[in-house]
């Protein structure tokens, strides 16, 4: 007879690549099947943000960091568009599952906490970088100028992807209804995004405001795209690299911890 498997050794092995590679193509396929929705909605709205700005404030606006304000502004609704979107990702899908009923189906499978983050997390960095690359092209066409430094835009767009899309599982998991999801996004989510340099650089800001900012992680994003964009930046971007590292393994983390838990999720 075969030996019994040692305790804490699961049948599929330390890791369940089918049951991992299921829930991530399942949250992919989530935002590719409603696409007009997801991908090419969020280019619209970016378009149109550029359009506005450019028609009512470009003309008269002058240099920001020695390039046109359309340049200088383009890095920002680029961060802005990805990160709204990886929010949305995963906030919408384990809430509509809650909601539902149907999150058992995700809960009973022999899913480790570990696998069932990174199953979510799949999806929204999936969507957030489909919509960075989508954005990137338009704004190369449409914009021009070049990207300075496409290393640093890919790696913020895909931690800016990851931040949001933890925060979206965390959102989900608190909140008891879409309501309560709702009022996390307009009250939290959207002000931040907005206030955060997207439209302007800090230099244009009182003091106290300045250094407001430079303990937001959402700043350090918005900043190391522009870096990467047009080759100037208000801050480091090895420091927005570590101040955003750092907020990625604290949300991660409290994501694994609540899905460990099962915090709000099992009754």
């Amino acid at each position: 007879m075969a030996e019994p498997a040692d305790m804490g050794v699961r049948r599929f092995g330390r890791v369940n690549w089918l049951g991992l590679g299921t829930l991530a193509t399942r949250e992919i396929r989530r935002f590719m099947t409603v696409w007009t929705q997801t991908l090419a909605a969020p280019l619209v709205t970016a378009a149109l943000f550029i359009a506005v700005f450019s028609l009512a404030i470009g003309p008269g606006r002058g240099d920001v960091m020695g390039v046109p304000y359309v340049q200088f502004l383009a890095p920002g609704i680029l961060t802005m568009t990805v990160i709204q979107n990886a929010f949305a990702n995963t906030s919408s899908s384990i809430m509509s599952a809650k909601v539902q009923g149907n999150i058992v189906d995700t809960l009973m499978p022999p899913l480790s906490p570990a696998e069932l983050l990174a199953g979510y997390m799949a999806g929204a960095i999936a969507r957030g970088t489909f919509v960075a690359a989508a954005i990137v092209v338009f704004l190369l066409i449409v914009v021009g100028g070049g990207v300075a430094y496409p290393g640093w835009v890919a790696v913020f767009a895909v931690l800016g992807a990851a931040m949001m899309g933890g925060l979206g599982i965390v959102a989900a998991i608190y909140a008891t209804k879409f309501d309560q999801q709702a009022a996390i996004t307009n009250f939290i989510i959207t002000p931040l995004s907005f206030l955060s340099g997207t439209f302007y650089s800090i230099e244009r800001l009182p003091p106290a405001m300045q250094t407001l900012l430079h303990v937001n992680p959402m700043f350090y994003l918005i900043d190391g795209v522009r870096y990467g964009m047009i080759g100037q930046s208000d801050s480091s971007p090895w420091l927005g690299l570590a101040v955003v590292t750092a907020a990625v393994a604290a949300v991660l983390g409290l994501c694994w911890h609540w899905l460990r838990t099962g915090y709000r999720l099992k009754a």
